[in-house]
């Protein structure tokens, strides 16, 4: 598998990054607990086979259950082989406030000790802001102890998980911040707006949600009746699917990747399977110009109605 620079980093990253979330707790479509999961040494397996095909990134984060754990029981010994990205805890109390700037500090540096333990490294390529919203991003005290810890050595970058196009702007432009870990895919692509400033700045650009949480595979072709439209838009990628004689996933995945400001494209894996299409989609052929506008012109008209949290709070995901 081809590799990219990780922005200014001067990390090398493969085309397409392990998304450890499903290998850590259930999540996605149609999975509802435990028995819906591999087992830990099934899961270090997969990882295994992931490196040896070619993959070298791999995220993580605090709040994906199990992940941080089993992937450093599969990494301990293969540790300069792999690039890790994690991601902190929620700085936010429970009541929704940014806490003291104490505890602020206390709660980044805390988080990234427990991720150490349990990935059993002593440093990670990237650690990430987890959901950063704009008054997180604007808080100096966040932006510092991160950069303090880079400065120690025990991070290699700085990141930041956003959601919103001004929240990746203000990532982008803060200049705090060396790689942005973003939603683009092919029904909203809201935040290829950003992929120029991003280019210019040399921040890396981490793509997740490229399948849409399933959606935009064959797992997405019965879905809740309110989402009768999502349904009906996805038969409008069969034509150029038929083009580049491909499925749904395929042409999700081809299509970010055909953009050269993205770094890596996050795929989430939990089976076998799933990492060996990835591997083969990633071959290196991806959209030419013709067929990238195609796709481009595609995208769901209203992009406000892509709200995945929404979604699955009114039950529509199952």
């Amino acid at each position: 598998m081809k590799k990219r620079l990780l922005g200014n980093t001067g990390i090398q990253v493969s085309d397409v990054a392990f998304g450890g979330v499903e290998i850590g707790m259930p999540y996605g479509i149609g999975v509802k607990g435990k028995e819906d999961m591999l087992s830990q040494s099934e899961s270090i397996e997969l990882l295994h086979a992931a490196l040896d095909q070619g993959i070298n990134f791999f995220d993580t984060a605090r709040m994906y259950g199990a992940s941080e754990n089993i992937m450093g029981h599969a990494f301990k010994d293969r540790r300069d082989e792999v690039v890790i990205s994690t991601k902190c805890v929620k700085i936010r109390v429970a009541s929704g406030a940014l806490p003291s700037e104490k505890k602020i500090k206390e709660t980044i540096e805390g988080s990234l000790q427990e991720s150490l333990e349990a990935l059993q490294t002593d440093y990670v390529d990237v650690y990430m802001l987890h959901q950063a919203d704009l008054e997180i991003l604007d808080n100096e005290v966040i932006s510092q102890t991160f950069l303090r810890l880079k400065e120690k050595g025990l991070i290699r970058a700085t990141g930041a998980s956003t959601y919103a196009v001004d929240e990746t702007r203000k990532t982008i432009n803060d200049g705090h911040w060396d790689v942005v870990q973003l939603p683009f895919n092919l029904m909203d692509q809201s935040q290829g707006a950003c992929f120029p400033l991003a280019a210019a700045k040399e921040i890396g650009v981490m793509v997740r949600s490229v399948l849409f949480k399933g959606i935009l595979s064959d797992k997405g072709r019965s879905l809740h009746p309110r989402l009768k439209t999502v349904e009906q838009h996805i038969k409008s990628y069969k034509k150029l699917c038929g083009e580049l004689d491909c499925d749904l996933a395929a042409l999700a995945l081809k299509f970010a990747l055909s953009f050269n400001e993205v770094s890596s494209v996050l795929v989430g894996i939990d089976r076998i399977k799933y990492l060996k299409n990835s591997v083969s989609v990633a071959d290196g052929n991806y959209l030419n110009a013709k067929l990238l506008e195609k796709a481009k012109e595609l995208q769901y008209p209203d992009a406000d109605f892509l709200n995945l949290v929404k979604w699955e709070r009114e039950g529509w995901l199952t």
